[in-house]
């Protein structure tokens, strides 16, 4: 079976979570002294003791500062994720691994296998057991291919223990509880989908740890990079689309939006270091695409900085983080006025072949035209591309002293030495530009240059979970084919029904697989007599079981059978308890495929409420088999035979 890290090592995640708890457990313990020392403050009318309780609320509030600031740097703690390569990179945000306490599956799953399907739960402990096992490895999942792989595998699982083992109208007692994966406060439900919901937002955070520690100074590390955050996107928002009413802010609406907009932004980052790798040779048209792919990360980054900043994400989403974004935006921003002066200074003049080409591009590069003389003048005019390489300089060197001012404003981020050499080395190349390029004896006023259009050679693609990717059988497959055996249909008490063969044969007609279905039973023939009934499944045949037998090894244990006839059991499915259960012939419901395809919200408003205890998603089974129900059974067709 599938192994996650050690769990008994103690991981930095899991120090980090422990921590986070106890810091917590604080801050509620403060919290609550400062409700009942306010409630004091206001009920009491002698002045001594509105003194004492006032000062003592000081106490409470700067201890509430400092705990809250504790819990913020361990929040962000960004280092445990990234690459440990001597080059350079900037640093990408990594999202922690969702906890979750232990489960014990054991005796819920032995009483509803002994209650629902009438089977000795006892025989099943071994598959509960490696369920168990699976749910404990995935707990830990190593940070690489085999990591995504266990997620996927527990996922999927999930699927099939949704079919068997969650009824829609009752609740198995049991509760999963998972931590908020940036603050560690801790939620629980019995619905099943928030185990799922909480599984994939691990397979998306799990992809952002392994984007972030590619080493990007290579090819080979960024187009890795831009897999695992396009990935990340993906998880993120799949969760986003199927999912609603999470216990936990980490998997609200708003902050999924916030993480996929996150994970988009460092594609483009990543992008942009790729496109700067394969324009080592600086000619002008390269110049020129690098200023407007750096537009775009500056323009993408924006939007993530503006979500973060919106609503209840401000007081949630680490202030690292946020300075982080705001940063990279002004950086991005700098670097997109800085390569485009490097495209007017230091490549040479168009010559007339290259200026319709030229031209072309440069039309196209400012949001708004630059003033002065017209493009082609601009592009061959010495003097004019001079002034307005400085004007663009004065922009990035003005962008690059806003980003190291941010950056000295969050202490965490004062920290990472990268990130400041980086933001340093840059705000160092445009000054050096700039005094190469400036004469004291220029008399014209540097305007302002006018902003570069965003536009990449590669937009961050979204690409959604492929549960495919991970073959997995249920555990469960011993209780019979999903199609009758499981947790949402319900049927009478198991029949053994004996059988002798007439002149006609035994007077039914049979149809389907795994399990055999009785079509049809012909009046005053042997069945009929014996108690058959249309629409009787057969489980055994004399005692060896068919439940997932094929329609021609049924027939042949039947025609094998000599005079002293054969033995059935049967079993008959209750109707639904729906408006339209008034069908003699019982449905036969959809085979489920290994991933639970899953229904909109629209189609599942009342996905997620505490206190309900059905599960909030429905899914749809990709591969199905025919339906059968709604067929009467006036004549034997194609696939039924008469025995």
């Amino acid at each position: 079976s599938q192994q996650g890290c050690d769990p008994l090592a103690q991981t930095q995640r899991s120090k980090l979570q422990h921590r986070r708890a106890r810091i917590n457990q604080q801050i509620n313990k403060e919290m609550r002294m400062r409700a009942g020392a306010e409630n004091l403050f206001r009920a009491t009318s002698n002045h001594k003791v509105k003194e004492t309780v006032a000062l003592e609320l000081s106490y409470v509030n700067s201890n509430l500062q400092l705990l809250k600031e504790e819990l913020e740097e361990l929040n962000s703690s960004m280092d445990i994720y990234q690459n440990d390569s001597e080059s350079i990179s900037v640093p990408m945000i990594p999202l922690g691994l969702k906890e979750t306490k232990e489960l014990d599956l054991l005796a819920p799953l032995k009483d509803f296998i002994s209650e629902h399907y009438g089977e000795e739960g006892v025989l099943f402990e071994k598959e509960i057991k490696e369920l168990m096992e699976l749910r404990q490895a995935m707990r830990t999942p190593s940070r690489n291919q085999a990591g995504l792989e266990l997620l996927l595998e527990y996922y999927n699982q999930l699927h099939f223990l949704d079919t068997r083992f969650f009824p829609p109208q009752r609740s198995l007692g049991l509760y999963f509880h998972w931590y908020d994966s940036l603050t560690g406060v801790p939620s629980h439900q019995r619905a099943l989908a928030f185990e799922k919901g909480s599984v994939l937002f691990n397979l998306g955070a799990l992809h952002t740890q392994i984007g972030a520690r590619q080493d990007r100074a290579a090819l080979p590390g960024l187009n890795q990079a831009i897999e695992a955050f396009q990935r990340a996107a993906g998880a993120f928002n799949y969760l986003k689309e199927n999912f609603s009413n999470a216990p936990s802010l980490d998997m609200s609406s708003a902050s999924l939006t916030m993480l996929v907009r996150l994970m988009v932004a460092q594609v483009q980052e990543c992008v942009f270091e790729k496109m700067s790798l394969l324009c080592a040779h600086q000619d002008f048209l390269s110049c020129l695409q690098l200023a407007q792919e750096a537009a775009r990360v500056e323009e993408v980054y924006s939007l993530v900085h503006q979500t973060m900043t919106e609503g209840h994400m401000k007081d949630y989403v680490p202030f690292s983080w946020i300075t982080m974004v705001h940063v990279k935006s002004e950086h991005f921003k700098a670097l997109s006025h800085y390569f485009a002066a490097v495209a007017l200074c230091d490549c040479p003049a168009a010559s007339d072949a290259e200026l319709p080409e030229q031209e072309k591009a440069f039309l196209q590069f400012h949001v708004t035209m630059p003033e002065g003389p017209a493009l082609r003048v601009l592009l061959q005019d010495p003097e004019e591309r001079r002034k307005l390489r400085k004007a663009h300089l004065k922009q990035a060197i003005m962008k690059h002293e806003e980003a190291m001012r941010l950056h000295g404003l969050c202490k965490i981020l004062r920290k990472m030495d990268i990130l400041q050499e980086v933001l340093s080395f840059a705000h160092k190349r445009s000054l050096a530009k700039y005094s190469e390029i400036d004469h004291e004896e220029d008399f014209f006023e540097t305007g302002d240059a006018p902003e570069v259009q965003p536009k990449t050679q590669q937009k961050a693609e979204i690409k959604a979970p492929n549960f495919s990717q991970v073959k997995v059988t249920d555990l469960f497959h011993r209780l019979g084919p999903l199609s009758v055996f499981s947790a949402k249909n319900k049927w009478y008490p198991a029949r053994r029904v004996h059988l002798r063969r007439g002149e006609n044969g035994f007077g039914f007609t049979l149809r389907g697989d795994s399990p055999v279905l009785i079509a049809g039973v012909i009046p005053g023939g042997c069945a009929a007599e014996a108690g058959l009934k249309e629409g009787d499944y057969i489980l055994s045949v004399n005692s060896k079981d068919c439940r997932w037998s094929k329609h021609a090894e049924v027939v042949q244990l039947l025609k094998s059978t000599g005079e002293e006839g054969v033995e059935l059991t049967v079993i008959t499915l209750q109707p639904s308890e729906g408006p339209k259960a008034v069908e003699k012939k019982p449905a036969v419901m959809m085979s489920s495929g290994s991933s639970g395809m899953l229904k909109s919200n629209k189609e599942n408003k009342s996905l997620m409420n505490s206190k309900s205890s059905s599960t909030f998603w429905s899914k749809k089974s990709k591969r199905s088999k025919k339906n059968t129900s709604g067929v009467p059974f006036t004549m034997v067709g194609d696939n039924e035979l008469m025995y």
